[in-house]
This record gives C-alpha cells, structure tokens and sequence, in this order.
C-alpha cells in the first residue's frame, strides 16, 4: 500500500507520517510517499498528473496547501492554484485510477455567523481569498473523485512547522505583555490527532464523504493563550510567562476577513470511525510533551 503525502514538511504532514500504521489493513506493510513543494508542486497543476503517474500511489492525502490566510488577499491566482486547481488534477487522477483521495479543508468556509457547532449539512459561506478557494478545493475533489473524502479542521499545531503555539512561546520570550484576540472562537486541534483521525478513515472508507474534526472543546485564541502558557510553564519551558491583555478583532484589523465562530460539530465523525473525543488541553499537553523530544532531535 503506498499512500502519497502532499505538504509532507508541514505540521500536519509531519504528523501524518509520524502516525501511519505501520502495516495496513490487510497486513501488507504500509509505504509512505512523503511529498514537499520540491517533489510535488502543488503551483504547477499541469504537472500533477506526470507525476503521479511515475509515483502510482494507491492513495492520495493532500495535506498541501496555501494557507497564507492574509498575504492570499493580494496573491488570489497563487492561492487558487495550490487550494483549487491543484485539487482538481489530483482528483481526476485518483477518479480515472479508482485511488481515494483525502482533501484536508478549513473551518474557514463557514462565515462565522452561527453560535452553535457547524453540522456537515450546513452551508459553507466562505469569506476572503483562502476561504474561497479551500471551498472551491472542496468541490473539486467531491465533483471529480467518487473515491474522495473531506476533512474539515482548524486551528492545527503541533511541534513541528509555523502555529500558534510557536508564536506564543516566541513572543513569550520578547515582551512581558501579549495582547491576544478573544472574541475569535473555535477548537484548538493537535496535528497528530488530526493525522491519526486521518489514517482510520483512510483504512475504514466509509460511505459518508465529508467529515469534521477537530479536538473537543471551545476556545478563543485569548483562551489558547493563555492555556499554552500555563501548560509551558507547567512543563518547564517558561519561568515567567507574560501578562496576556484579551483584545476585539477590531483593534487588530487583518487584511482577511476571519470568522467569528468556528467550532465544528464532530459527533458523526467520533461515531463513524469510533474516535474517542480528546479535549483540545489534553492534546496541548501531549504536544508540550512531545516537544522536548521533537527539540532534542
């Protein structure tokens, strides 16, 4: 079995490899085709298909994409390259070989509006350049593929790549006063709960085709803040955290339009492939955990 990992130097395809089973389903062992921009460059569509006919992978997850949610703004042909057309090419070699496809969307295509998690049936209304074209990503896999699956999450981090997390603990270690945005909110996601949900739908392949997943639990980013600098100085990486001020979005305006809420409903994915729901503090506990051996390598 050999599953071809797109964005595989990200966090999440860091993750993705870091938790494949080591022998699928049937027992054959399981080999991963880890891919970066270098390998498979997600801006040139027009060679995808080349590729993967060199590559032959019995399946796909693509883990890329561009995710520059503010910078997409001002470079909208770029985003719709790596987010849509991209996925489009991916698809219709997956349809035309009978090879499932995995396509990693956002919570960003929902606008916000709601106060209650956002259900599969509910209607994406995506908002900004990103957004758009994460949907339009969406579509093309569904349209293109009858063997492609959805995974919609947000708020990813992990101890490898650019996140949140690392930004905190950075600016952690430049002021004494941070001021973080606390009327934004979602669920806080660790990658490799996100990866291992990922490899048990790739095994299991279920009839439904889009699917949730984040951790459990609600939070605002003043919220996620101040939790990783309680759990870093819990676990020892800060002595003094710093002050963190909760702020409104409009004292910070970004060039992207960003959603308000953000929490999706995940109970149908917990049910159909038998997840057990990990709080988004324990997943960010397990990440300071596994942080100290990720430094040390």
């Amino acid at each position: 079995m050999k599953v071809l990992i797109t964005g595989a130097d990200g966090q999440l395809g860091y993750a993705l490899q870091k938790t494949a089973p080591r022998h699928w389903k049937d027992s054959a062992p399981l080999q991963l085709l880890p891919m970066t921009r270098k390998t498979f460059d997600l801006s040139q569509p027009d060679t995808l298909a080349t590729q993967l006919d060199i590559y032959r992978p019995d399946a796909v997850i693509n883990a890329g994409a561009y995710t520059a949610v503010d910078k997409a703004e001002a470079d909208e042909q770029q985003a719709e390259l790596i987010n849509a057309h991209a996925v489009d090419a991916i698809a219709r070699w997956c349809q035309q070989h009978q090879v499932p496809l995995i396509q990693v969307s956002t919570d960003f295509v929902f606008d916000g509006q709601k106060s209650s998690p956002y259900l599969l049936d509910d209607q994406p209304n995506p908002m900004g350049v990103y957004a758009r074209t994460k949907r339009a990503g969406e579509i093309n896999a569904l349209n293109n593929c009858d063997f492609a699956y959805v995974v919609r999450t947000g708020w990813v981090y992990g101890e490898h790549g650019t996140n949140f997390v690392k930004t905190m603990l950075r600016l952690a270690a430049e002021r004494d006063v941070i001021s973080v945005v606390s009327d934004q909110v979602g669920t806080p996601s660790y990658a490799m709960n996100v990866a291992q949900m990922i490899w048990q739908l790739l095994q299991r392949q279920p009839a439904q085709r889009i699917f949730h997943f984040s951790d459990a639990g609600v939070a605002s980013w003043y919220d996620f803040a101040v939790a990783i600098f309680d759990e870093a100085q819990a676990q020892g990486y800060l002595h003094h955290p710093p002050r963190v001020i909760p702020v409104n979005t409009s004292d910070y305006p970004t060039p992207a339009q960003r959603p308000a809420y953000s929490v999706l409903d995940k109970q149908a994915t917990w049910s159909i492939l038998d997840i057990e729901a990990c709080h988004w503090r324990v997943g960010l506990k397990a990440m300071f955990g596994a942080f100290k051996g990720f430094q040390n390598n």
